[in-house]
């Protein structure tokens, strides 16, 4: 093909000037258009507590042996500045830029440009980017404990490569929901490493999502839920032991009651009453009491008691 264009361009240079000049013309554009890289697509800057990369993808047909490079600008700045690391990307690869995005106050630009060892494409720009307010900020790690009718929240922002996050967060914000029926509040508090959630039942799980607001940033993520008694809730047989004594009074009183009305004949049944219920209440069985005329023709209690 390029012998023919060759051949065609002598032939007219020789007879015809201005038709010679027309098609020299034509055959630059044939070279630039038919032998020039796709640019990539899709470029963009992502970011996760101030940890910021910029994304792209190759354009269509690109060849497999492209690579590719980065550039930034700042704002107020007319130069372009490659990324040291980002020099010969791989299509895939993605490219750190948060040692190069220095002032989070000031707005950037990254382009992105393919490259073979004899081509290379058009740049492919992004638009601004604030890392301050564009930037999307995690939950920090939490941990949670019971303290009697409270919770007390622990709390830790995520390591960085940048700046210390805590420095960016203007406040936290709590949502406590009750694990038993669902009940659940929320709470909008100054950032501390430490909160304490105050008025809360005894011995009752409740869960709590935890995220952070800053200073010219309303892009926050959730926490997962974090869980916690306020206090350990008191084991099934100690119900058992609260109950029995309960009883175990209920009765002394009303034995009392008769002993006083009846004189000396409730000895004996104030004495067992006692025993079994102090040590025994496991094995009552309805019904407790029954009624049976006496020789008189008045009515006793007597007290069914299982044996031990």
């Amino acid at each position: 093909t390029m012998g023919l264009w060759t051949l065609l361009l002598l032939h007219l240079h020789v007879g015809n000037a201005p038709l010679f000049s027309f098609l020299m013309f034509l055959f630059s554009l044939s070279i630039v258009f038919c032998v020039s890289l796709p640019a990539p697509s899709n470029v963009s800057i992502s970011s996760f507590n101030m940890e910021h990369t910029v994304n792209f993808l190759p354009g269509p047909r690109t060849p497999s042996d492209t690579h590719f490079t980065v550039q930034i600008v700042q704002q107020r700045k007319s130069s372009w500045k490659p990324v040291v690391g980002c020099l010969e990307l791989t299509p895939g690869q993605m490219c750190n830029l948060t040692r190069v995005f220095k002032n989070p106050y000031t707005q950037y630009k990254a382009r992105v440009q393919a490259f073979t060892p004899s081509l290379t494409s058009n740049w492919t720009v992004t638009g601004w980017f604030l890392p301050l307010s564009s930037t999307v900020l995690g939950p920090p790690n939490v941990s949670v404990s019971g303290c009697g009718n409270c919770l007390i929240l622990l709390l830790k922002a995520p390591a960085t490569k940048s700046l210390q996050l805590e420095n960016l967060y203007r406040g936290v914000i709590l949502n406590v929901q009750r694990t038993r029926d669902g009940a659940q509040f929320r709470l909008n508090l100054p950032y501390s490493e430490e909160k304490v959630i105050m008025y809360l039942q005894p011995g009752t799980e409740y869960c709590v999502t935890v995220s952070v607001t800053a200073f010219f940033n309303n892009n926050s993520v959730s926490s997962k839920p974090y869980c916690a008694f306020t206090s350990h809730p008191p084991p099934r047989s100690s119900l058992y032991v609260v109950f029995g004594l309960l009883g175990a009074f209920c009765m002394l009183g009303f034995l009392i009651t008769r002993f006083v009305v009846h004189g000396s004949n409730c000895v004996l049944s104030l004495s067992l009453s006692l025993s079994f219920f102090l040590f025994c209440p496991p094995l009552l069985s309805p019904p407790f009491f029954s009624s049976q005329p006496n020789r008189s023709g008045q009515m006793s209690v007597l007290l069914e008691i299982s044996s031990c």
